[in-house]
């Protein structure tokens, strides 16, 4: 789709906004049908054999302009913009009220404010299975496993005084599998598109670059403690609980790689109205 694009003001401090920290992001293999209930008809999804890619982001910024919050952006897909492709989040929950406003109203994005309780546990080391042959003749079949910590994020949407439980996202840490290896430094920059909701109802597109160390590990496991994926697959997409479940959906998807970004600095730039040309 090509599109015109002009400049929207912002009254959240002076574009670029800059975040630092740490993140996982972690691409799925999204059904075409979930993904189509979150992305405006006039934008075309990118998909194969009933697929797309999405996933989630999961952000623990530690320097922002909105201090320190944890950010949880369900990716639902992927949409065509000739020359290239952007990402489309279904939803992106915060445990900041400034970050979630300043989200709704300049970026565009379905922004709610939730809980992010965390719990780290140390998994004992256990003994590997015996593997007989060639690595048996050295001494190497029984070798114990080494501890690792599993971390455990309960993510909860709040809706005035009450909350929600979302999902329950748990990351083996596979620092001793990786030793200290931070993996190389890059630059990458994801597009994304979003707006089309109650609070800004422009069509946007905006660019996250993005600086950071990054490497991949295992992927994280996305449960719902209330209901499995089928559940939510069939719901009806009519009203904000179905809206949630849906993107719940996103997350319980399947995961084909995590990449985990160290040292993080993510420069988002300001916005711009899209329009389809005529």
């Amino acid at each position: 789709m090509d599109v015109e694009e002009r400049n929207v003001s912002s009254g959240y401090a002076k574009p670029p906004w800059i975040f630092k920290g740490s993140a996982l992001y972690q691409i799925h293999l999204v059904k075409a049908s979930t993904a189509r209930a979150f992305i405006p008809k006039e934008l075309r999804l990118v998909e194969a054999f009933g697929y797309t890619l999405g996933g989630f982001f999961l952000a623990s910024y530690d320097d922002s302009p909105a201090g320190v919050f944890d950010e949880l952006v369900m990716i639902a897909g992927i949409v065509w913009n000739p020359p290239t492709s952007c990402a489309w989040a279904a939803r992106v929950l915060v445990n900041s009220n400034e970050a979630c406003h300043h989200g709704r109203k300049e970026v565009g994005l379905p922004s709610q404010v939730a809980r992010f309780s965390k719990k780290i546990t140390a998994v004992p080391k256990r003994k590997r299975e015996r593997a007989f042959g060639f690595l048996d003749t050295f001494g190497l079949g029984s070798t114990l496993s080494h501890p690792q910590d599993l971390m455990e994020v309960k993510v909860s949407e709040v809706d005035s005084a009450a909350s929600a439980n979302i999902c329950n996202i748990q990351i083996r840490s596979d620092e001793t599998k990786l030793g200290k290896w931070m993996g190389p430094a890059i630059k990458m920059s994801l597009p994304s598109f979003s707006g089309n909701t109650k609070y800004n109802p422009n069509l946007l597109k905006y660019s996250c670059h993005i600086h950071c160390r990054v490497r991949p590990v295992s992927p994280a496991v996305v449960s719902n403690p209330l209901e499995d994926e089928a559940d939510w697959n069939h719901t009806s997409q009519e009203s904000h609980e179905s809206e949630t479940r849906l993107s719940v959906a996103v997350m319980l998807s399947k995961p084909i790689i995590a990449l985990q970004f160290k040292d993080l600095t993510m420069q988002v730039e300001a916005p711009v109205v899209v329009h389809p040309s005529v």
